[in-house]
Formats: structure tokens, C-alpha cells, sequence
């Protein structure tokens, strides 16, 4: 398609002013966390590394930084299991309503936030409570994994389509039973998808705050429910700051990682 140079021009200013429009408020907080007037006057008078020093001495944000931390790993390793077997289960075999649990499989990704942590909370209390079980870390990473699934569901279903048949049935013939041809020669394949997911999963489940917010109970505070809960506070304002800063590396390395293995080499996506 043979575009004019204005039009290039406008479209190419469109752009600019779209990623500014989303990027500067991130670099903003970033400069903030460094700021050395607690007010953030604009510009800076000039930079420190107290308020990163504050923050990381603190007992509250390293106690939930940690608590994201679990619930993170924890979310992802469900995910990977349940994910790359439903794909698996959905791509290699033919049964009837296959595309509805293929429907049903990405639908916790679609919903609003709020719909699915009441739903969630509701179904705790009604199952987990009479058991003894309250709401905390385990109710926590069991949410966060409805919406990780999909996640990795997604990455392993797409590698799986563009893995030719041939070469499963290279190795049949060459005298591999069927698990030595999973491991052989399906497994290698999948790993940059199930890496990729496994880091997109990790992102989204560690800066997430509605759904947490219903499952986690008051004894669980994850870093962005404790962001969340001192945004107002005026002397936290810098702290906040810095720990928003720490959820923005956080949350583009694994999201960077994973569109690099994401990446065909013939210059596709997965």
C-alpha cells in the first residue's frame, strides 16, 4: 500500500503522540521516585535515592512484594499445567463441543475484573469456607490462575498449529514411541511458547488489583493492593512512587522476554 508523504507524515505524528500519550506518565513516575522534594516540584531541584533507600527498608512494601512474588509463581505454575494441557487436549483431539471449551478456556480473560472477583469471592466463601479455608494467599493464586490459563492456553495452542504433523510422524517411523516423541521433539518446540507464556502469565498476575482485591482476604496485601492502599497518603507519596517505578520493570523485562520468544525467525508471530 503506497501511502502520500502527508499522509505518512499525519499518521506517523498520530503514532508519536499516541505512544507519548502513553509513555511519558510512566517515565513521570519513574523521575518521581528519584525526586528529591517530597511535594514533586516540577522540575526537579534535584535527584536522591532516599525514598528507593525508604522503600526498601520498609517491612510493608517488602512484605508485599513478597506476598506478589508467591502469588505470581504460584498462578504461573498452575497456569503452565492446565494451560498446555488444554491446548494439547483441544489440538490433538476431535470431540464434540470442542470449540466450546475452546470458548469457555479464554472467555476469564474477556470479563471485567470486578465480575470475576465477585464471582470468585462468592464461590470461596460458599465451597472454601465450610471447610475451614479463608480467603488469603491460596485463594489469591487460584484467582489469578483463571485468567493466567488463558495465557499460556493461547501460547501453546498457537505453537502447536504451526508444528508440522511431519515431524511426529517422521519420528513414529523412525521407531520413537509415542512419549520419546513428545519429549524428543514436541517439548524442544514448545518451550520458547511455554516460556513466553509462563513470563506474560507472571506479568499480569503480579500488577493485578481487582480480582485480588476480592480473593485476598484482610491478612494478604500483594504490592499493588498495598500501592493502592497508600495512594492518598501524602507521606507515602514518594514510596508509592518508587514501588509503581519497581512494578513498571517488573512487568516490561518478562513482557520484553516474551516478545523475543515469541518472535519467528522468518520474521512471523506465534
Amino acid at each position: 500500500m503506497h501511502l502520500s508523504r502527508t499522509a505518512r507524515i499525519v499518521l506517523g505524528g498520530i503514532t508519536a503522540a499516541g505512544l507519548a500519550l502513553i509513555h511519558l506518565p510512566l517515565l513521570l513516575v519513574v523521575v518521581n521516585s528519584l525526586n528529591a522534594d517530597r511535594s514533586f516540584a516540577w522540575p526537579p531541584s534535584a535527584l536522591t535515592g532516599e525514598w528507593w533507600r525508604r522503600a526498601l527498608h520498609s517491612p510493608g512494601p517488602r512484605d508485599a512484594l513478597w506476598t506478589s512474588l508467591q502469588a505470581g509463581l504460584g498462578a504461573t505454575a498452575v497456569a503452565l499445567v492446565l494451560g498446555s494441557l488444554a491446548a494439547f487436549g483441544v489440538h490433538r483431539h476431535r470431540f464434540f463441543g470442542r470449540r466450546t471449551v475452546s470458548f469457555l478456556l479464554v472467555l476469564p480473560i474477556a470479563l471485567p475484573g470486578i465480575v470475576t472477583g465477585i464471582a470468585l469471592n462468592a464461590a470461596f466463601r460458599t465451597v472454601l469456607a465450610p471447610l475451614g479455608v479463608g480467603l488469603g494467599l491460596f485463594t489469591v493464586v487460584a484467582g489469578h490462575a483463571t485468567f493466567c490459563v488463558v495465557i499460556v492456553f493461547n501460547n501453546v495452542a498457537a505453537r502447536l498449529r504451526r508444528i508440522a504433523p511431519s515431524l511426529a510422524e517422521a519420528s513414529a517411523d523412525l521407531g520413537a514411541a509415542p512419549r520419546q516423541t513428545l519429549r524428543y521433539v514436541t517439548l524442544p518446540a514448545l518451550l520458547p511458547a511455554l516460556f513466553a507464556g509462563a513470563l506474560l502469565a507472571f506479568a499480569l498476575s503480579f500488577d493485578e488489583v481487582v480480582v485480588t482485591t476480592f480473593t485476598a482476604g484482610a491478612g494478604t496485601t500483594t504490592l499493588p493492593i498495598w500501592i493502592y492502599q497508600n495512594l492518598s497518603r501524602p507521606r507515602q507519596a514518594p514510596v508509592v512512587d518508587v514501588l509503581a517505578a519497581l512494578l513498571i520493570a517488573l512487568s516490561v523485562i518478562p513482557v520484553y522476554a516474551a516478545q523475543r520468544l515469541s518472535s519467528d525467525p522468518a520474521g512471523g508471530r506465534l
